[in-house]
C-alpha cells in the first residue's frame, strides 16, 4: 500500500506499507517521483509506470521502517471529491426509515448512480480528530443554530484518480485511470442533513470532515478480489454497461470503541465503480489527477455500514443503549490485509 510517512526530522516522502513496516521508496527504487510529499506526481505518470514500480516494489528485499516509528501524512492531494449512494440496501433502508408511506427507491435510482459533489479541502488523512459540527437542526419543529445531536459514521470504499481527461473527453477503461483504492469514512451530521438536503441534497451535514485511511492499495494488488458486480434490472444504458469485473471481495469492519458494531460486505453493492467513473463524466465533465470518488455507505442485508441504520435512526440503540456518537468516541473501519485502515476521534 502506498502512502506519504515521515520520520522526527526529515521530510515527508513516499513509502509502501508492507504488514507493519513501511519501505522508503526513493531510498530503495532511487527515483526522485518519490521524495515528494504527496503521491500526486507519481500517480500521473500512468498505468505503465504503476506496473512497473508495483514489480519492483515485490521485488525488493529491504529493511523495512517499523510502522510505529513513522507519522503518516495524506496521501495525495486531493483534487475534487464525488460521494455516490452505490448500495441497494443502504438506499432503501434510508427510503423506508424517511418515506415510510412511498417507494423505498426513488424512480432514478436502478437507472444511475446517485451521488452528490462534496468539499475536497476537508478530506483528512486517518487519525485526524474529528471536531463535532454546528449547523441547523429541527427542535420541537423550530430550527436552531446547535451542534449535532446525530453524528454518524458511514463505512465506504474510495477510488483514487491518477490520469485525468481533457473537458468533454470520454474515459477509456477504468484501470488506465483510477490508480488505487481506500478506505473512507464520510461523516455526517444526520439531523442537519435532514433540514437541509431538500430540495438540493447534502451539504453542511456531510461537508464538515471527510477521513480516508493513510495508504492507498493500487488496483494490481485486488486482482484475486474482483467480481462480478450485482445483477442490475433493468439494464443500464450503453454507457453505463459493465466491461469488465470491477466488484471486489472484500468485508469492512466497523468499530466504535474498539466494539464491532458491523461487518459489511462490499462486494454486494449495486453500482461497481467503473459505472461510477463513466457516470460522472458522462456529461463531459473532466477527471484529474487527486479526484477521489467512494461508494456511499456499503450495506448488506443485516450489515448495516452507518449508525442511522444500525439503530434505525435511533429507535433501536446499540447493547449499550447508544444510537449516535458521543464526544471522545472512537471510529475505525478496516477491510483485513488487503487495504489500511481508517480512525477518527470525536472531539
Amino acid at each position: 500500500m502506498y502512502g506519504i510517512f515521515s520520520r522526527p526530522g526529515e521530510a515527508a516522502r513516499a513509502g509502501f506499507r508492507v504488514g507493519n513496516g513501511v519501505i522508503d521508496l526513493a531510498a530503495a527504487l532511487g527515483d526522485e517521483v518519490f521524495r515528494s510529499g504527496s503521491l500526486n506526481a507519481f500517480m500521473a505518470l500512468g498505468r505503465e509506470a504503476w506496473q512497473e514500480a508495483y514489480r519492483r516494489i515485490r521485488a525488493l528485499d529491504v529493511a523495512r521502517i517499523p510502522l510505529a516509528e513513522v507519522r503518516t501524512h495524506l496521501p495525495f492531494e486531493v483534487a475534487d471529491y464525488v460521494d455516490f449512494y452505490a448500495s441497494l440496501e443502504h438506499a432503501s433502508n434510508l427510503g423506508r426509515m424517511f418515506r415510510p408511506e412511498e417507494e423505498p427507491l426513488k424512480p432514478n435510482w436502478r437507472h444511475l448512480p446517485v451521488g452528490y459533489h462534496g468539499r475536497a479541502g476537508t478530506v483528512v488523512v486517518s487519525g485526524t480528530p474529528i471536531r463535532r459540527p454546528y449547523g441547523q437542526r429541527l427542535v420541537d419543529g423550530v430550527p436552531e443554530y446547535l451542534p449535532t445531536a446525530k453524528l454518524d459514521l458511514e463505512a465506504e470504499l474510495g477510488f483514487v484518480v491518477g490520469v485525468g481527461t481533457e473537458p468533454g473527453q470520454p474515459p477509456g477503461p477504468f484501470e488506465d485511470h483510477v490508480f488505487g483504492v481506500t478506505l473512507v469514512n464520510d461523516w455526517s451530521a444526520r439531523d442537519i442533513q435532514a433540514w437541509e438536503y431538500v430540495p438540493l441534497g447534502p451539504f453542511l451535514g456531510k461537508s464538515f470532515a471527510t477521513s480516508i485511511s493513510a495508504w492507498i492499495t493500487p488496483l494490481e494488488a485486488l486482482e484475486h478480489l474482483r467480481v462480478p458486480g450485482r445483477a442490475q434490472d433493468p439494464e443500464p444504458p450503453g454507457y453505463l454497461r459493465r466491461h469488465a469485473h470491477w466488484g471486489l471481495d472484500l468485508r469492512l469492519r466497523v468499530e466504535v470503541n474498539g466494539e464491532t458494531v458491523s461487518r459489511p460486505p462490499y462486494g454486494g453493492m449495486y453500482w461497481t465503480p467503473d459505472q461510477m467513473l463513466a457516470h460522472m463524466t458522462a456529461n463531459g465533465a473532466t477527471l484529474r489527477t487527486g479526484d477521489l470518488f467512494a461508494s456511499g455507505t456499503v450495506s448488506g442485508p443485516g450489515d448495516p455500514g452507518s449508525l442511522i441504520e444500525i439503530t434505525w435512526n435511533g429507535a433501536k440503540p446499540l447493547p449499550n443503549g447508544q444510537t449516535f456518537l458521543n464526544d471522545g468516541d472512537t471510529v475505525t473501519i478496516s477491510a483485513g490485509p488487503a487495504l489500511g485502515e481508517v480512525t477518527g476521534t470525536i472531539i
